[in-house]
């Protein structure tokens, strides 16, 4: 394998040494097509190429584990680890990654629909020394793709085009299978998706370090759920839960006041009906209109912790909880007095003046939620 020094375009000079490459392959119930897959698998080592191949089965039940334990026996690269119950692909990628040895990690699913010949392009940037982490885009290649199903590429593009809204990469396929990367980057890593959650988790911690990321097209040959196709519209919603989870606490700040936008604005109609109800039962304004804001405050913390700032899901200091308390207190201050100045000054309805006032302090809010109680430092650059 040759890579070079300085420019990595340039060819003179090169550096010369073995690379080890860890491909992790998943299977669960792939008997017809596992033998195949680590034929082609193996058909990419050299004599500069040195290959460990995990297959991790996943408590299959066709017969993959046998013909895995019989491909091991032949060839001395395999290593077979297994699953007494059926885990998901998540799970198995974690097992896999604690027995990898080698200096650069690849995931190969066993099912064929990604073609491991292309496994060698995949790592090049990484042996060049331009790349940390490479993924590999069904959508970003001239390449040959089986035409499948119009609303399952939908969805990987609009997954894909959120994920990218919250890392600030600009990605082609976040859920693309292939994704190949230098050790020392997953070991900076703990994962915790069991199913294909996984894909958008790996992304967003993968894009918290900040390493040198790469794509690369690469050919797809999908396949139908009749022949095996595993995923499904649940795992779409999970997906939609893991980039939020992920990725919410580290997004730019335009991504992380639109998921406070929504927050703010549950909080805001659990504020207006309370509000209401309590004019309703002849309670004075601005009593009214401070119980129903301490109410939506602490559905607002609730909802920020599970949601947005999960990394602070817990107060661990007396100025955490008293800041918190003046930024409540204020807010509530702000809201009373906005709620008054609608109502009397400019003698508009009680659920206009009421709203006014809350859209007006959830600016207020959110920049005090983050940058004073949720405070998080800035990502550091990205590696050049």
């Amino acid at each position: 394998m040759v890579i070079t020094e300085g420019n990595p375009h340039n060819t003179l000079n090169p550096i010369v040494r073995k690379t080890k490459l860890s491909i992790i392959i998943p299977c669960y119930n792939e008997a017809r097509t596992l033998q195949k897959c680590i034929s082609n698998v193996l058909s990419i080592q050299d004599e500069m190429l040195s290959l460990e191949i995990i297959i991790v089965n996943d408590n299959s039940t066709d017969g993959s584990l046998e013909i895995g334990q019989s491909l091991a026996k032949i060839h001395p690269e395999i290593v077979i680890l297994s699953h007494e119950i059926n885990m998901g692909k998540g799970a198995a990628l974690r097992t896999g990654f604690a027995r990898a040895t080698g200096e650069i990690l690849a995931i190969q699913d066993a099912d064929l629909e990604y073609n491991p010949l292309e496994l060698r392009k995949l790592i090049n940037p990484i042996l060049m020394d331009i790349a940390d982490v490479v993924f590999g885009s069904r959508f970003l290649s001239s390449d040959e793709h089986r035409i499948l199903y119009f609303w399952h590429t939908m969805g990987n593009k609009f997954l894909t085009f959120l994920s990218n809204m919250f890392t600030d990469l600009n990605l082609t396929d976040m859920e693309t299978c292939y994704k190949v990367m230098k050790k020392e980057i997953l070991e900076q890593i703990v994962l915790q998706e069991d199913r294909f959650g996984i894909e958008p988790e790996l992304t967003a911690k993968i894009a918290q370090l900040r390493p040198r990321i790469y794509e690369i097209g690469i050919s797809y040959y999908g396949r139908t759920y009749h022949e095996g196709k595993k995923i499904g519209w649940k795992d779409g919603f999970r997906a939609l839960y893991c980039i939020l989870k992920y990725n919410a606490h580290k997004a730019p700040i335009p991504a992380q006041f639109m998921i406070y936008f929504f927050i703010g604005a549950n909080s805001a109609l659990l504020n207006l009906a309370i509000f209401l109800l309590l004019i309703r039962m002849n309670i004075s304004v601005i009593l009214s209109a401070f119980a129903a804001y301490i109410i939506a405050a602490a559905a607002n913390y609730i909802q920020c912790v599970t949601f947005l700032f999960r990394h602070k899901a817990r107060w661990n200091t007396l100025g955490e909880v008293t800041t918190y308390v003046v930024i409540v207190a204020a807010s509530a201050i702000l809201d009373v007095l906005f709620t008054k100045w609608f109502l009397f000054i400019n003698q508009m309805e009680p659920w206009i003046a009421k709203s006014l006032a809350s859209v007006l302090v959830l600016v207020f809010n959110f920049l005090g939620r983050k940058y004073l109680v949720f405070y998080e430092p800035s990502a550091k650059p990205w590696t050049e």
